[in-house]
């Protein structure tokens, strides 16, 4: 009996494994954690998108010296690639906005479910339903969004390059 008892505690076994786990969930569970991890992916998402877009600028410029007059065809490109950036990042943003917010309307859902009777495997079914039904609608609106926001952005873009390119003509 005491060889049994001995033989199952090893120092490598699941106790180090558990204990880092522990930690994780420890550090993870921080506020201040989760808005490090929101600050640092928007200044990586914002400072690739800025060197995209910097990209497009100077493309435009080389594109537009050989002759200013020319057919404005770069402007449109240019003012295209920027709308898309814009969006995406409208987009992104709204994403990181809307999915706290879905998670509440779906715990509160799910919870007054439960609470007018619904048995388990009725409110598992409808959990689903309403899960399919929210990231749907979710998903259609920020498309909407962001469409918007690159349509405004594309049409900026392009007047604003249009009169920066004819005002280096004068």
């Amino acid at each position: 009996m005491e060889q049994q008892e001995q033989e199952p505690t090893t120092p490598t076994s699941p106790t180090t494994t558990s204990t880092s786990y522990r930690l994780f969930l420890r550090i993870m569970s921080k506020r201040r954690t989760w808005v490090c991890l929101f600050v640092l992916v928007y200044a990586v998402l914002l400072s690739s998108s800025w060197n995209f877009i910097e990209s497009i600028l100077s493309w435009y410029k080389l594109q537009s010296k050989p002759c200013p007059s020319s057919s404005g065809w770069p402007a449109l490109y240019a003012s295209v690639l920027l709308g898309a950036v814009c969006g995406v990042l409208s987009m992104v943003a709204a994403l990181a906005v809307a999915v706290p917010a879905t998670l509440v309307i779906w715990i509160t859902i799910v919870v007054l479910l439960a609470f007018f009777g619904k048995p388990r495997t009725a409110l598992v079914i409808e959990g689903r339903k309403i899960t399919r039904e929210i990231v749907g609608f979710v998903f259609k609106i920020l498309l909407k969004e962001g469409n918007v926001v690159c349509v405004v952005c594309a049409v900026l873009g392009y007047f604003a390059l249009v009169k920066r390119n004819s005002g280096d003509v004068e």
